[in-house]
């Protein structure tokens, strides 16, 4: 293994003095505004907060279980657009714990921050306890087997309130295999489920960032809205829901623990 493959690092934007971006062996994992936490940077970080946004009336506080924590970008966004949202922060690396408290600003007394693996802290929550959940779990750069799965998801269902959403980014390349897999996964346990993305990548010409939006209650989802949001976005988006979502997945199978299971 090469000497800096656990190098941490978080490093000044020299476009936005303000601004830190988490390296993980020189790879961009998180960014952060030190002074302002409703500033995204990275537009699949935007859609899901968009997601976020539109989940409930402006201001509202939720119940929140972020699953992967990286510098904590969302949960001080939620923090500052929906301020008493109580959040609970599952990051397994401590080494990233560690350095995003010592350098970065500390978080709200709202916001707990737990070192654990993802599906054993899911396999621990309370039912019915979150309004939202979101993923953003990779190792590696890659998204491990045991939180892309039915029964991951199943547990996720679990944790979520009737009215809860679940939020889960994915990186694919095309023809975006995995994120038809990933589609098709949701569908098993979701009633409502559409995709956000690049319009690029939908088109098959980069890779990137796909975001998922599950809901239990068909209609839950606010598509309408989203899709309108996308299409400002300085990156623009496109959704993928009904039918669009429909085409995107035929054909795909759902992954399971058993299929995922090392051979």
């Amino acid at each position: 293994m090469a000497p800096d493959a656990h190098r941490l690092e978080l490093v000044v934007d020299p476009a936005r003095p303000t601004g830190r971006t988490l390296l993980a062996a020189g790879v961009e994992q998180s960014y952060v505004d030190v002074t302002e936490p409703r500033h995204l940077h990275f537009e699949y970080v935007r859609r899901m907060a968009a997601v976020a946004d539109l989940a409930a009336p402006p201001g509202l506080p939720l119940d929140v279980l972020h699953l992967g924590g990286g510098a904590q970008t969302l949960p001080r966004y939620l923090a500052a657009t929906r301020p008493g949202s109580a959040q609970l922060v599952v990051e397994r690396d401590p080494a990233v714990v560690d350095l995003v408290a010592r350098e970065l600003p500390a978080l709200p007394a709202e916001v707990e921050v737990r070192v654990a693996d993802a599906r054993e802290a899911l396999v621990d929550a309370p039912p019915a306890g979150y309004d939202l959940v979101l993923a953003d779990i990779y190792r590696a750069a890659r998204m491990p087997a045991h939180v892309r799965s039915v029964e991951f998801v199943a547990e996720v269902v679990r944790t979520l309130r009737p009215d809860g959403i679940y939020l889960v980014n994915v990186t694919d390349l095309p023809p975006l295999v995995f994120a038809r897999v990933q589609a098709a996964t949701l569908r098993v346990v979701f009633a409502d489920v559409c995709l956000v993305a690049d319009r690029r990548m939908l088109r098959g010409r980069r890779y990137g960032n796909v975001v998922f939006a599950a809901a239990l209650r068909a209609g839950r989802l606010p598509v309408a809205r989203l899709t309108a949001r996308a299409a400002r976005d300085p990156v623009p988006g496109g959704v993928l829901h009904g039918p669009t979502l429909d085409a995107f997945v035929a054909g795909a199978r759902p992954a399971t623990d058993a299929a995922l299971a090392p051979r």
